[in-house]
């Protein structure tokens, strides 16, 4: 009697892993996703920003500096600005608000050559581009029961580095039509979020639909909340290690003689693994404690960058980038989760603000620090100490990691987004995951 040699069906698996990620979310946030990824895909001028004021403009290197300096500064008031507003007006208000004043900035900024409105601009695009964050995570936190966040803002970040990737290319093809066809459809990108927010996504805000998100608090309540500062701590640590691939590892590059394309080229596979990786690898994590992920993905960057000590050749190189790249999808998908489950339903916007904050500052302070021991100490010590660093970031989670836990437990019980109402037949695929 013979056997039959089992088949696998993995079409059938794989429609089932894209039903069950898909499956459950509301249909809010996915207007939001789908924003987010039109806009993002939409978001030439960034990438192109330093080409522009030397090209264009004529602008010197020291006041180009000065100019992506004002961008950061705007971003870092923006976290938490647009925090307090997302918890004061609602986080629609803020939302359509951001994308008008950013899609009218990039107008102006297209339209302006005068070196000084330049800056103004530049600063103010930075403040009015990221004054959205805060209440977008609020919002997600808002209508997304906590099992879930984390498949949630999990396809938000693939949707952002997909948006990313396509954005350079399409950048590309429409920068030989000059640079104010990129100023124009980067701004129209934008206010076709707001179109979208405006027709498609409602106020969410606790206490704009009455259920008891607690008494209004301000940011002192949030930093005195020792708990999640120390997170934030934590993420501080994590972020300045990883912005270093945005400024050191470009110039140990070119040191080894390397060229910008094949920069671009390794950095490539960053935001291909992220595309490739990011849900199934968040999906399957969800099963272990955030703490122990979290310290994971500290270990990953730790070694990732620690590594970048022996590289010299782009597939060396390559592989180091795949190593944290690793760990950075492990921390971008667990991390606004805990936030959002770590934060009161009436400071949901400044939690996600003070968050953001973090690393905001890491990009003004990773340059300067980066560039520094690179230049005095050397990219051994450079490395060496991005390694430390990310090591003990594991070792805060690890030890953090009970109270954290605590704490989420206790505001899991008090949460009014907690325990949804299923709207649906028992049973159905579109009411899995409502409740957790």
């Amino acid at each position: 009697m013979s056997v039959r040699p089992r088949t696998v069906d993995w079409m059938g698996r794989l429609r089932g892993a894209f039903v069950t990620t898909v499956s459950g979310l509301p249909p809010a946030f996915w207007w939001l996703w789908v924003g987010t990824l039109v806009n993002r895909a939409g978001a030439f001028v960034l990438p192109f920003l330093a080409f522009y004021l030397t090209d264009e403009l004529a602008l010197s290197p020291s006041f180009v500096g000065l100019v992506l300096g004002a961008f950061g500064l705007g971003s870092v008031v923006a976290a938490l600005g647009g925090g307090d507003l997302a918890d004061r007006f609602g986080r629609r208000p803020v939302l359509l608000g951001s994308q008008l004043a950013t899609a009218a900035n990039l107008v102006a900024l297209g339209l302006t050559t005068d070196r000084t409105l330049v800056l103004l601009l530049v600063a103010l695009l930075g403040l009015t581009s990221n004054t959205s964050r805060p209440a977008f995570a609020a919002m997600t936190t808002d209508i997304v029961p906590p099992a879930d966040r984390v498949r949630a803002f999990s396809l938000n970040y693939w949707a952002i580095n997909l948006g990313f990737a396509i954005a350079p290319a399409l950048a590309g093809l429409l920068a030989t039509s000059g640079y104010l066809t990129l100023f124009l459809v980067d701004a129209g990108t934008t206010l076709a979020f707001a179109v979208l927010i405006f027709l498609r996504v409602p106020e969410s805000r606790p206490e704009v639909h009455g259920t008891r998100g607690g008494a209004p608090g301000s940011m002192t309540d949030v930093l005195r909340d020792r708990v999640f500062l120390s997170f934030v701590v934590l993420v501080f640590g994590f972020a300045v290690v990883f912005m270093q691939h945005l400024s050191a590892l470009p110039v140990q590059m070119r040191d080894d003689g390397l060229q910008p394309s094949q920069y671009g080229a390794v950095i490539a596979l960053n935001g291909a693994l992220i595309v490739l990786v990011t849900v199934p690898l968040t999906r399957w994590l969800q099963r272990f404690p955030p703490s122990r992920v979290l310290a994971a993905s500290g270990v990953f960057v730790g070694l990732g960058f620690g590594a970048t000590t022996w590289a010299s050749t782009p597939v060396e190189y390559a592989g180091t980038v795949a190593v944290w790249t690793v760990g950075e999808v492990i921390g971008a998908a667990i991390g606004p989760a805990v936030v959002a489950n770590l934060s009161p339903a009436a400071l949901r916007g400044r939690y996600q603000g003070v968050f953001g904050f973090s690393f905001a500052l890491a990009a003004m302070v990773a340059p300067l620090a980066g560039g520094w021991t690179y230049e005095h100490l050397g990219g051994a010590t450079l490395w060496g100490a991005c390694a430390v660093v990310s090591f003990a970031t594991v070792i805060g989670h690890l030890v953090i990691g009970p109270a954290r836990e605590r704490r989420l437990a206790e505001l899991r019980a008090l949460d009014p987004t907690a325990t949804v109402r299923r709207e649906v037949g028992k049973g159905s695929e579109v009411g899995r995951g409502l409740t957790p």
